[in-house]
């Protein structure tokens, strides 16, 4: 299972006070909730984050276990038991003239509660937390691969984004999350893309989609047509009776594959025929007698 930072979730610091939390889960429950973002994953899956957030900081009780313990919450009381068991068994071992231990040997009590392999796999338990991000892009700046420099808890990380991420992916960042309670590994950074496409075109994966209008006289008859793509400029052919909704792909005109080095998607253009809604004198009765011819 992987665990979040909750007060990230809320938008909150560990200083909140129970109103603060309160008034940060109704707000955020409000935005994502499912009836309001219908067949949104995403907003589906924040809102589940929200409210297991909500759960456990609600709760004065599980909040001062998740503050101590962090991911490791769920066992506070196993961990607290067992310290006061090397606790006690410290302290009647002093009774006969042995120094007591501290909490700097409490490492040593779990190798005689569970001994060499069996006590690695307890401590290894005990990772740090791991923490969720969110890193909003523009379509355009996951064109190419590029780093950029992130702050997370007042740290500075700097990653690679690879070109072709999608909106919505997650990846992992190892060893860049909380620190354990126990001195075991670091958690891990989950940093979220939300991709903002303010461009003409329509993403499918690695595909695009757009819409390419014509002139009348271009689709009856046939000729050329510059377009757009989003790496330059190409010109078209048109074939004569081109109808409208016609669609044609370009292929290698897309967008770059994920991890795929030089590897792109399709383009597909789909033609929308211009009518035109003014005529001179002269277009009118060619048109005229265009109409005449057909009748």
């Amino acid at each position: 299972m992987e665990f979040i930072d909750y007060y990230n979730i809320l938008g909150l610091s560990k200083s909140a006070t129970e109103a603060d939390i309160k008034k940060a889960y109704r707000k955020l429950a409000r935005k994502f909730h499912p009836d309001l973002n219908p067949n949104d994953k995403i907003a589906e899956a924040k809102f589940k984050e929200i409210n297991e957030a909500n759960e456990v900081l609600s709760h004065p009780e599980n909040r001062k276990k998740y503050d101590q313990y962090g991911e490791n919450w769920n066992d506070a009381e196993a961990y607290e038991k067992a310290k006061q068991q090397q606790s006690r068994q410290s302290q009647q071992r002093s009774y006969g003239g042995q120094q007591t231990y501290g909490e700097e040997n409490f490492s040593d009590f779990f190798e005689s509660m569970f001994g060499g392999r069996e006590r690695q796999q307890q401590r290894a338990t005990y990772r740090g937390q791991d923490f969720n991000a969110e890193l909003h892009l523009d379509l355009m700046d996951v064109y190419t691969t590029h780093k950029r420099t992130l702050t997370v808890n007042g740290k500075n990380i700097r990653i690679t984004i690879p070109a072709g991420v999608t909106n919505g992916q997650t990846i992992k960042i190892k060893n860049h999350g909380g620190k354990s309670p126990t001195n075991g590994p670091k958690g891990d950074l989950y940093i979220t893309f939300v991709i903002n496409n303010k461009t003409t075109f329509q993403r499918e994966g690695a595909n695009l989609y757009m819409t390419q209008e014509i002139p009348l006289l271009t689709a009856v008859l046939g000729g050329s047509q510059h377009i757009k793509t989003i790496d330059g400029k190409v010109k078209l052919t048109v074939k004569p009776g081109t109808q409208s909704g016609t669609q044609v792909k370009l292929k290698g005109k897309g967008f770059p594959v994920y991890k795929q080095e030089g590897a792109f998607g399709d383009l597909y253009v789909t033609y929308k025929i211009r009518v035109p809604s003014t005529l001179s004198r002269k277009q009118k009765e060619l048109y005229q007698e265009l109409q005449k011819l057909e009748n």
